[in-house]
């Protein structure tokens, strides 16, 4: 029951000097903070606030990651995270993830996170907003 990616959100950051390790390149696990980011950005932007869910004890859970370390940032670099989103199965969606360094274009990050929404009551569930958003970010342009 797989979906075509048709929209994409943009998410433009620049890395912090306190965010590269002792070889001079961002930290692997910094990445994971941008990615998570530009999620929340894109949930955002498409009116689903992950804080407000969190405070009516809805969940939205990553069930798997799969991150793909193609190149470094360095301090200073400014970078775009594209995230777009699928449909995986009635209750599943994916956010699709690639990160490129302004100057130059280069793909830095390739990303997958599976992901539910998790009830009050601890099931599976999909809240009305987030199926629509589904449906808008695949809905044939």
């Amino acid at each position: 029951m797989m979906s075509e990616i048709m929209d994409i959100h943009e998410c433009v950051l620049a890395v912090r000097d306190y965010e590269c390790d002792m070889a001079d390149g961002v930290n692997n696990a910094v990445y994971q903070n941008y990615l998570e980011h530009a999620r929340h950005q894109m949930l955002k932007a498409n009116g689903i606030d992950f804080a407000t869910l969190a405070r009516e004890r809805i969940s939205l859970v990553i069930m798997r990651s799969e991150v793909d370390y193609l190149k470094s940032l360095i301090s200073g670099d400014e970078f775009v995270v594209k995230t777009s989103m699928s449909r995986i199965s009635r209750l599943r969606f994916e956010f699709n993830q690639n990160l490129f360094r302004l100057r130059d274009n280069v793909c830095i990050i390739k990303a997958k996170f599976l992901g539910t929404c998790i009830s009050p009551e601890g099931r599976p569930m999909l809240t009305p907003e987030l199926e629509a958003l589904i449906v808008k970010m695949c809905a044939p342009r």
